[in-house]
């Protein structure tokens, strides 16, 4: 007998492979087998510009995907097991799989099909988690910030400095 191995989930395994080309350096990645799941999924990173444009092929077996990289994704994965979420407990899943509100997204599956968790506040809808993508802190281009305090004693004296006269 000829044991076969088979294919737990899906949607875990094209993610992986999403983010060891990004580590490699890839531009490009193949993922195969596709479901609708990853399809949906991966529409939302490419709506979020997480990656780029993505081609179905279709070799009547499983579907492939030639997905285009475009280095900003630091890691996505799957949640296993998919939890219910309420809207209530968003803020605390997210606290504890993204590392920062602002530079990721929780992909769940609602009554209204497959959303990410700020279209599913703005739907007020809970769900079951999917899984997650975010991107590093370094792809980020942050703004100076100067912080204003008030002047003092010293600031009003005259200067140290000598003179150039």
């Amino acid at each position: 007998k000829e044991l076969k191995m088979v294919l737990m989930n899906v949607l875990s395994n094209c993610l992986k492979a999403i983010v060891n080309a990004e580590r490699a350096g890839k531009r490009q990645v193949l993922l195969r087998p596709v479901n609708k799941i990853v399809i949906k999924f991966l529409r939302i990173m490419q709506k979020k510009k997480f990656v780029g444009e993505f081609e179905i092929v279709d070799d009547r077996r499983g579907k492939k995907i030639v997905l285009d990289l475009l280095g900003r994704l630091n890691k996505c994965g799957v949640y296993s097991p998919r939890f219910d979420i309420t809207i209530k407990g968003m803020d605390r899943i997210m606290d504890y799989v993204l590392p920062s509100r602002q530079i990721g997204y929780i992909v769940l599956t609602t009554t209204y099909g497959i959303l990410d968790h700020e279209e599913a506040v703005k739907k007020q809808t809970g769900g079951k988690i999917l899984g997650f993508f975010y991107q590093s802190m370094t792809h980020y281009q942050f703004t100076s910030c100067l912080l204003y305090t008030s002047p003092s004693p010293r600031d009003l004296s005259t200067s140290r400095m000598p003179s150039s006269a």
